[in-house]
């Protein structure tokens, strides 16, 4: 869809102005024939519907395409390693014609290995790491029925507990926290819901070599309110960390 924007942008100017220019020479040459004035005006009236229609709907693909990437980017999502020992890992994201940005760039793949404590090296470069990021379009369709409406000088308490019960160590949600408090607390309130492991598998399948014993996805949207709304709250269960262990977070804006 980024692509399509892009050409939207790029190839309909373009394209919006051979049809204005087609039309008008159409319209002159009709102009010149030896036409009933009655059956000019009709033709006039045509050439002018056609003319609008043409930069109505150009119009309006560009800023539907325009909302449907750009309003629906899943912001940082980070991913850790913990195998049981020192092994090499290949990780694959299932769509990558989704990805807008990735470190270290994905090509086809990353391959890293991995320790234990979650620390990781490059097979590519060299480089040390502590995580693959990305981020990508997200295409999951938030329902607004469930969820939680949260003020701004409570989300350091929310977010602490919430991520405790979602599966995230300390460190996890320090990191998660650090990036998104600046972002939650300049608003009033937020709604904030946290996607379903099923919605979130459905937008960007992860791929994983070996297998991972227990995965842990956290994608958090949150839309900015200006005073609190009632929703039902959502029900968050707590997955398994057994074994060699994934855990991804990331976040989006719901516009």
């Amino acid at each position: 869809m980024n692509i399509l924007y892009k050409l939207s942008i790029i190839f309909g100017p373009i394209i919006a102005l051979i049809v204005i220019i087609l039309l008008l020479v159409t319209n002159k040459r009709i102009k010149n024939q030896d036409t009933g004035e009655d059956k000019k005006k009709k033709i006039n009236k045509i050439i002018i519907v056609l003319l609008v229609a043409v930069i109505v709907i150009f119009g309006l693909f560009v800023v539907s395409m325009g909302v449907m990437v750009y309003n629906n980017v899943a912001d940082k999502p980070i991913i850790y390693l913990y195998p049981d020992e020192e092994t090499e890992i290949e990780v694959k994201l299932a769509y990558p014609e989704k990805l807008t940005c990735t470190y270290p760039k994905y090509e086809n793949g990353w391959n890293v290995l991995a320790s234990p404590n979650g620390d990781l090296v490059d097979l590519k470069t060299g480089r040390s790491l502590y995580g693959l990021y990305w981020e990508g379009i997200n295409t999951v369709k938030c329902p607004m029925d469930e969820g939680f409406v949260v003020k701004d000088e409570e989300t350091i308490q929310f977010l602490e507990e919430k991520l405790t019960t979602l599966g995230l160590t300390e460190r996890e949600a320090n990191e998660f926290i650090i990036y998104w408090l600046p972002k939650l607390e300049k608003n009033k309130y937020n709604f904030i819901r946290f996607e379903t492991l099923e919605e979130i598998n459905e937008n960007m399948p992860l791929e994983i070599t070996p297998e991972p014993d227990s995965i842990i996805r956290v994608m958090m949207e949150y839309k900015p309110l200006n005073k609190a709304i009632e929703v039902k709250e959502q029900e968050l269960t707590t997955p398994t960390r057994e074994g060699f262990t994934v855990v991804e977070w990331g976040g989006t804006e719901i516009k």
